[in-house]
């Protein structure tokens, strides 16, 4: 996941049992930044104190445990046991691992590069048909009032849905031009990181695990991410913490 998490969301195939698969699918949407993303978030960290960082993974790793661990009782079916027979250990056959490789790409090419081109032709109509900005005026009362942001930062989620990579970005931008202090990047950061997948993640998802299942990961997420960085918020504030 913190490769590609939709590539990741298509290899949950080798896990045993249905409970299983969706606990995983649901984590890697919630709060597994994919490469991209995470070499953002680390670069834009790393302006800040350690402690920013430090808040950051803690954060996302307690939510990760927490709501895996929620999630993990509440959804129905048994857990697998996790036994797994070793092959015997050889020195590998470079035409095997060439072999391997090759089939790996084609198998990527084929299920994943058609979502990523659906994504982007959506990404550019809903921003020809001037949707992207009655999105980002809908949303600005929920990010300025409630996660005490600029409101230039709502452009961040919104395309953070479509690539999360380009939402990061989006907040590099905002924190170069001086519109966040450090408190608020983290804040930004946390929320963005537990933010929606993209929506090429969400279409493996729905590929995976069905639209129903998707649409429910969708909308537990949503809220939720608001919630722990108006949460976070809310603490570093009466704490008076400054990075």
């Amino acid at each position: 996941g913190l490769g590609c998490g939709t590539m990741a969301t298509l290899t949950t195939r080798i896990l045993n049992t249905k409970k299983e698969r969706i606990l995983v699918t649901f984590l890697l949407a919630l709060g597994v930044p994919c490469s991209a993303q995470l070499g953002i978030i680390l670069g834009l960290l790393g302006t800040l104190s350690i402690w920013a960082a430090i808040t950051w993974g803690v954060v996302i790793l307690f939510v990760l445990l927490f709501t895996g661990f929620i999630a993990s009782k509440v959804l129905p079916g048994d857990n697998a046991d996790f036994i797994m027979e070793l092959p015997p250990i050889r020195f590998p056959q470079i035409s095997n691992i060439l072999l391997k490789t090759w089939t790996r790409i084609i198998w990527y090419l084929k299920e994943a590069v058609p979502l990523f081109l659906i994504g982007t032709i959506i990404l550019f109509v809903i921003d020809k048909a001037g949707i992207l900005s009655l999105i980002e005026r809908a949303s600005e009362p929920v990010i300025v009032h409630f996660l005490k942001l600029p409101s230039q930062v709502t452009s961040a989620f919104i395309v953070g849905f479509l690539r999360r990579d380009y939402g990061a970005v989006f907040l590099v931008d905002a924190a170069r031009a001086g519109q966040l202090d450090g408190v608020q990047i983290v804040v930004s950061l946390i929320t963005i990181t537990l933010f929606i997948p993209c929506i090429v993640h969400f279409f493996m998802i729905i590929k995976e695990r069905g639209i129903k299942t998707a649409f429910l990961i969708l909308l537990f997420i949503f809220p939720f991410s608001f919630g722990i960085g108006g949460l976070v918020n809310l603490i570093l504030r009466a704490l008076h913490v400054s990075f």
